[in-house]
């Protein structure tokens, strides 16, 4: 019987990376991250701004809602320094809602509250608009006369 000898196979003349290799590698990375970052915290602060104007959509639907079901009035307060929404039925509030600690948004408007009716009408003298605002994304809700909400 023949004995089996193990041939010795060729070794690889380059077994690693390089000192440049490396450098090039944490280059293309560093200058993609660079350019991605920001794009990434833009578009996470418009689903921030997105997800607060569907809650307040939600809200102002809700008051209406509630107004309409209860034959009575009920009045959506807005909170510009708290950037909360509360929603009252006579003297009890049903909802409230703190979308800048929820949303991390803040918000503004050109009336601190709007009252709907029984029949689910707006009162006040004028309609009203809420601005929506996180970093460079911004979203505006207006709640017409007739009680209606639109983007």
């Amino acid at each position: 019987m023949k004995s089996l000898q193990r041939s010795a196979a060729p070794r690889a003349a380059h077994l690693g990376f390089t000192l440049l290799d490396i450098v090039l590698t944490l280059t293309l990375i560093a200058i993609l991250t660079a350019v991605s970052i920001p794009r990434a915290a833009n578009f996470i602060d418009s689903i921030s701004v997105h997800g607060a104007s569907s809650d307040a959509f939600a809200i102002f639907s809700s008051a209406r809602s509630a107004a309409v079901s209860s034959a009575g009035q009920s009045t959506v307060d807005i909170d510009t320094a708290n950037a909360s929404m509360y929603v009252r039925v006579k003297s009890d509030t049903i909802l409230r809602r703190n979308l800048g600690q929820i949303h991390e948004v803040k918000l503004s408007t050109s009336r601190p509250s709007i009252t709907f009716s029984a029949s689910g009408m707006g009162y006040g003298a004028g309609n009203l608009t809420l601005v929506i605002k996180r970093g460079k994304a911004v979203d505006s809700l207006f709640v017409s006369r007739l009680g209606r909400v639109r983007h």
